[in-house]
């Protein structure tokens, strides 16, 4: 029976595709100006917080078994040891090896709302922002899909600065999620329905898998990152490494 080239061109498509669809999840503001509207979510609580480790040689982030889950684990472990040491160049790489906070939220692009609801990382400062505007009784429910308020986000270094700047400013009048030019009520339950699910946007690690990296990254071993490919129930470590890489830059 000869080769069937349709199937093998399936999967070679397939192959060249892999992980595409989890990058689309995700949504960094690029330098400029941008409007965005946070969806609301079927908890009531459009803002998700996880931990992350980096640093760990050339292995991308990874979610923190202890901060995230409260399951023990080896990094952790040494971090409060470096922390315990006490000398300058322990507290150092502790601090560097320390989980780090990081704010989520599923929103909507104005001007990109084809591609569906997509999910919004950033920092501590944005989030006390963003808290502070959903508290703000002038403004009510900001995600509300009716009435809610779309935000303009400003992304950029400013002259002097080392690191860029993302500032949030609400528009004055109220609007609609989807307005008759976005595709009306029909679409916008269709956006609801396609709200990413938070708890499968990044890969979990077991304890063991992080000993391992742990181990190559204090051997001094350059083969740390491959032990993510292996390690990834997907085969791919593209939603982990292109995610984390820009959600953490951003």
């Amino acid at each position: 029976m000869a080769i069937d080239l349709e199937k093998m061109r399936a999967k070679l498509s397939a192959l060249e595709n892999r992980g595409k669809k989890e990058d689309s999840a995700f949504w960094r503001p690029q330098d400029g100006e941008q409007t965005v509207r946070i969806v609301p979510t079927p908890d009531g609580d459009p803002f998700k917080e996880y931990w992350f480790h980096y640093n760990l040689g050339k292995n991308p982030g990874f979610l923190s078994p202890k901060r995230n889950f409260g399951v023990d684990d080896p990094l952790n472990d040494f971090v409060r040891q470096l922390f315990n040491e006490g000398t300058d160049d322990s507290i150092k790489q502790a601090k560097e090896l320390m989980a780090r906070q990081r704010f989520f939220a599923p929103v909507l692009v104005r001007g990109e709302e084809e591609k569906g609801v997509r999910i919004w990382g950033f920092g501590k400062m944005a989030y006390q922002e963003l808290l502070n505007l959903v508290l703000n009784p002038e403004y009510g429910d900001i995600t509300d899909v009716e009435d809610g308020t779309d935000l303009v986000i400003k992304y950029g270094k400013p002259p002097g600065a080392q690191f860029p700047q993302t500032t949030i400013t609400p528009r004055r009048r109220s609007s609609p999620l989807c307005d008759d030019a976005v595709g009306g009520p029909d679409r916008c339950a269709e956006l609801l329905e396609s709200i990413p699910e938070f708890d499968t946007l990044f890969t979990r690690k077991t304890p063991q898998e992080i000993q391992v990296m742990l181990d190559e990254w204090l051997a001094g071993e350059d083969s740390a990152g491959d032990d993510v490919v292996k390690y990834d129930n997907n085969g791919s470590t593209t939603s982990v490494d292109n995610a984390f890489n820009q959600l953490m830059n951003a």
